[in-house]
C-alpha cells in the first residue's frame, strides 16, 4: 500500500448507502469503488485489487457470505481485508461469516465513527512476514505460506479463522491459552466475539483433526496437547 491511497470496494444494492459511505470514506483520505450486487463485487475484487471490502450480506442473486467465500478462494485474496455489513447481528450470523473468512463485522445501521474506527483496527491487522513457514507437531503440518493443513499427508481444508486458531495453538504445544488471548490473537481486540463463537471453531477443528489433539482447560481455555495420554 505504500505510495497510493488504500483502497476500499464497497459492496451494497442499497445504492444510498453506498454513495454515503464512499463520500465519507473519501473524506477520510480513501479511495473508493462500489458494486451493487455479489458477482460484480467478485470481478470488481479481481480487477481492482482492494486492501478492503466492505460487503454487505443481504443481497440479491449471490449474498455476501457467497461471495467471501468464493474471494477467499483466490490464493491473491487470501490476506484481503473484508468486513461484512449487516442487520442480521447474531451468534450464528457472526460464526458463518467468520467461517467464510471474515474479518470483522459492522452492524446496520451504520455508525461511521465506529466504522471508521474498525476499518482503521483492521488495516493495522495486515499481515506480518511470518518467522517460520511451516509448523509440524505430531503428525500434523502447516505450511503458512500455501495456507494448508496436512494430517499424515492428507490435506485437511479449514477456513481462515479455524486456521488460524489450530496455527495459534500448535504454536506452542502444551501451553493452556486463555480465551481472552484466543480472542485477541485471531479475532482482534477491536472485534466482539461471544464465547460461543470459539467453542463452535474448536468443535469444527476436532470434527476435522480428531478429538484428542485439542484439550479444554476448564474456566481457562485451550491447549494443543503434546501427546494422547494428556
Amino acid at each position: 500500500m505504500e505510495g497510493r491511497k488504500i483502497r476500499i470496494l464497497v459492496v451494497d444494492d442499497e445504492r444510498d448507502i453506498v454513495e454515503f459511505l464512499r463520500y465519507n470514506l473519501e473524506k477520510e483520505g480513501y479511495e473508493t469503488i462500489a458494486a451493487f450486487n455479489g458477482k460484480d463485487a467478485i470481478s470488481e475484487t479481481e480487477r481492482v485489487e482492494p486492501d478492503l471490502i466492505l460487503l454487505d450480506v443481504m443481497m440479491p442473486e449471490m449474498d455476501g457470505f457467497e461471495v467471501c467465500r468464493r474471494i477467499r478462494s483466490k490464493a491473491a485474496f487470501e490476506d484481503t481485508k473484508i468486513l461484512f455489513l449487516t442487520a442480521k447481528n447474531n451468534d450464528l450470523a457472526q460464526i458463518e461469516g467468520f467461517d467464510t473468512g471474515a474479518d470483522d463485522f459492522i452492524s446496520k445501521p451504520i455508525k461511521l465513527a465506529i466504522l471508521v474506527s474498525r476499518i482503521k483496527a483492521v488495516l493495522r491487522r495486515f499481515p506480518k512476514e511470518p518467522a517460520v513457514n511451516k509448523l509440524v507437531e505430531r503428525n500434523i503440518e502447516i505450511d503458512m505460506e500455501k495456507f494448508e493443513v496436512r494430517q499424515d499427508g492428507r490435506l485437511i481444508y479449514l477456513p481462515k479463522k479455524e486456521f488460524e486458531l489450530l496455527t495459534l495453538l500448535i504454536s506452542k504445544p502444551g501451553k493452556v491459552f486463555k480465551r481472552s488471548e484466543i480472542f485477541n490473537t485471531v479475532w482482534g481486540p477491536d472485534v466482539i466475539v461471544t464465547d460461543r463463537t470459539i467453542d463452535v471453531h474448536i468443535r469444527k477443528l476436532r470434527e476435522k483433526i480428531g478429538n484428542h489433539y485439542i484439550k479444554t482447560v476448564k474456566g481457562i481455555g485451550y491447549k494443543f496437547s503434546e501427546s494422547d495420554s494428556e
